[in-house]
């Protein structure tokens, strides 16, 4: 730990970061939809929909290992405030800009570089002010809190834009740079962690060199990749699987609800699970869980028995994140461990990409169904490369 850092963050710090957590999610789960509703009202054609949907992660996807030596050179609380700073910024320029889809693009490519920065800074944070035994814990209560803000974010686009299938986007715009606002006074009052003072002025390529030697480092990115895929994929293709097979869409709507909860409880809990079966064994368990679970949404089953099986899923799915968080902050050094952050944000984006158009051209040919089907055998093939994930040993610093 870096002079002057407590092993465990007190208890004002934890409560700052997480609302910091929350709030950047519920802002940006609040312009990510309406920058579409807003699409719509100009009468985009459906190929400029998907260039503004890829321009929240194309920025992000260069700018993700720069912004992790950013926050391992110059701490998390500067990069936090420019992830904040940026927030503002975006929320403005869909006021300004979105009279057009040009204006739409650069705002959203502002708001996705915006949450890289609050997202990396935050998960380094945790990493570097949280003992190494808490981690588990620590990093679940990190993703609830995102989870939390992801489920926020919808409901406030109905508060501030009505429930008309078109919402008011300008006063969604708006309402969002107001809620994102206090954020910069939040990210002022984080403490880092000093351990940016560690980095060696010339560790940027050799560090990253390191840390993708450290062992087991990659396959915990592969693991993490495709467990948010997988999450992402059921977002899609359960939808698709109901209209296969004339279920309603609001029951549709209940399963997803149902994934969504049974995920956040999976991470509430996942400090107790972890202290009582060991990291590996809950991280093998709860993606082998999720490999289950998507399998039995295969043959035809009663919506009750749906209910359970999308639960189990569920459950799996939401400790894979945190569990390869942790793995991560124990593996990579101080002064490492924002670049360690970063390269899994970096993979899980292109996991993003390229899994689900994977699986899109699949459904051509199998539907829904032939792609859940997929989905559970890569699991399974994450499950296994997870089991050859052991507790590496304490990370020495990188030197002075």
């Amino acid at each position: 730990m870096a002079p002057g850092a407590s092993a465990v963050p007190g208890r004002a710090q934890a409560g700052l970061l997480l609302t910091h957590t929350v709030a950047v999610q519920a802002v940006t789960f609040m312009l990510r939809p309406a920058s579409a509703y807003r699409a719509l009202e100009l009468d985009v054609p459906g190929a400029w929909l998907g260039v503004l949907g890829a321009s929240f992660a194309v920025v992000p996807l260069v700018l993700a290992v720069p912004s992790g030596h950013a926050v391992d050179r110059l701490g998390e609380r500067r990069v936090a405030l420019a992830g904040s700073a940026l927030l503002v910024a975006a929320g403005l320029g869909f006021v300004l800009l979105a009279g057009s889809v040009v204006g739409l693009v650069l705002a959203s490519m502002a708001l996705g570089t915006a949450h890289l920065c609050a997202v990396v800074a935050q998960q380094a944070l945790v990493a570097n002010r949280t003992s190494a035994d808490r981690y588990d814990a620590a990093f679940g209560y990190y993703t609830f809190a995102a989870s939390l803000g992801q489920a926020l974010g919808p409901g406030l686009i109905v508060l501030f834009g009505g429930d008309r299938p078109i919402p008011a986007t300008r006063a969604i715009f708006l309402g969002a740079t107001v809620v994102a606002l206090p954020l910069l006074v939040v990210a002022l009052f984080l403490r880092p962690s000093g351990h940016h003072r560690q980095a060696a002025d010339g560790s940027g390529a050799n560090g990253l060199r390191d840390l993708l030697r450290r062992p087991g480092l990659v396959r915990a990115l592969v693991v993490s990749c495709v467990v948010l895929a997988a999450v992402d994929i059921t977002l899609v293709y359960l939808p698709a699987l109901g209209a296969e097979r004339d279920i309603a869409a609001g029951s549709i709507g209940i399963l997803l609800a149902v994934r969504a909860v049974a995920s956040m409880a999976s991470r509430l809990l996942l400090g107790r699970l972890v202290a009582a079966l060991g990291r590996r064994v809950v991280l093998v368990g709860t993606v082998a869980l999720s490999a289950v679970g998507l399998a039995l949404l295969l043959p035809p089953l009663p919506f009750a028995v749906l209910l359970v099986v999308v639960a189990v899923a569920g459950l799996g799915l939401g400790a894979g994140q945190p569990l390869t968080m942790s793995f991560l902050a124990e593996v990579a050094p101080p002064g490492l461990r924002g670049r360690a952050m970063s390269l899994r944000l970096t993979g899980n984006r292109l996991g993003q990409v390229l899994i689900p158009s994977a699986a899109g051209a699949l459904a051509a040919g199998t539907g829904a169904a032939g792609v859940l089907a997929c989905t559970a055998a890569g699991l399974a093939g994450a499950a296994v490369a997870a089991s050859r994930l052991h507790r590496p040993p304490p990370a020495d610093p990188i030197p002075e």
